[in-house]
């Protein structure tokens, strides 16, 4: 048994190491294709299709369109690229492995400008093109197969039933606290770098994610306080302080693309946008 489970895992973990984070340089166990994950896309905006009201109310349909070419422009990918806004009072968004953004418009609450939209939206950007959707697949796959072996040399040497129980509960919880939510808390973390870089790089102040995330740390203060290792992401104290140790690196792009803008004929000067979408620069829609 044992060796049959470690034959199947041995070919996945020589794959371990061909992928490198962007921004981060970090190396990623992934064994899920490109297309594959794609498909998991397109899957997943079925459903999401089937199950949600999408909005095309101009008053968030414009600026999310706005700040997601922006920042889509600054990944250098050539992806289907596209935005939808859900209409629920949820303050999130997220973005497919396809490239497709879903932004609520419950976020609009908390957003003061594009920068801020920006923010949310970069973050989730930063998901995608760090392919953290087939990475996470990946992980579960090989921390199953690891736990399937682990139980089997358990079963092997312990004759009780009840103690076989206890033996795989242990080793559920072990894998979900010890391995599956602190790699969920490091993609988080990472998608929170690569989106200040975009930001930064698509010319928006990435000053203005340190004021977004100061809103949201008051929300963790009014909300459950559950430990640490049993969150899927870092509370929102812990990002901001993430944010101040990368912030030179990203203020230096911001200063470099202002920079380049004065040389060129690109104007980052405020318009003034239409009544169909004032409320969304500074008021939320009632």
């Amino acid at each position: 048994m044992k060796r049959t489970i470690l034959s199947a895992l041995l070919p996945l973990l020589i794959l371990l190491g061909c992928a490198k984070a962007p921004v981060t340089g970090r190396t990623q166990l992934i064994v899920l294709g490109p297309q594959q994950e794609k498909a998991l896309g397109f899957q997943a905006e079925q459903e999401i299709f089937k199950t949600e009201k999408i909005t095309h109310d101009p008053r968030y349909t414009i600026p999310v369109k706005r700040v997601g070419m922006r920042l889509a422009k600054a990944t250098g990918l050539n992806l289907d690229w596209k935005f939808y806004v859900i209409e629920k009072d949820v303050p999130n968004a997220f973005c497919l492995a396809n490239g497709h953004v879903f932004v609520y418009t419950g976020l609009f609450k908390y957003i003061d400008d594009d920068a801020q939209l920006a923010t949310v939206m970069g973050h989730e950007i930063g998901h995608a093109i760090a392919h953290h959707v087939a990475e996470k697949v990946s992980v579960n796959m090989l921390t199953g197969i690891a736990t399937a072996v682990a139980t089997a040399a358990v079963n092997e040497h312990v004759k009780s039933n009840e103690e076989r129980m206890l033996y795989d509960a242990a080793l559920g919880i072990g894998s979900q606290v010890g391995i599956l939510l602190p790699y969920s808390r490091m993609q988080e973390s990472e998608a929170d770098h690569i989106g200040l870089i975009l930001m930064a790089e698509a010319c928006y102040d990435p000053r203005e994610a340190l004021k977004f995330w100061e809103k949201f740390a008051k929300l963790d203060q009014k909300g459950p306080q559950v430990p640490v290792y049993l969150r899927t992401h870092p509370l929102s104290r812990q990002r901001i302080e993430n944010l101040k140790r990368w912030m030179p690196q990203a203020l230096k792009i911001y200063d470099e693309c202002h920079e380049k803008a004065k040389n060129s004929t690109i104007s980052l000067k405020k318009v003034k946008a239409p009544k169909s979408e004032e409320a969304l620069l500074g008021k939320p829609v009632k």
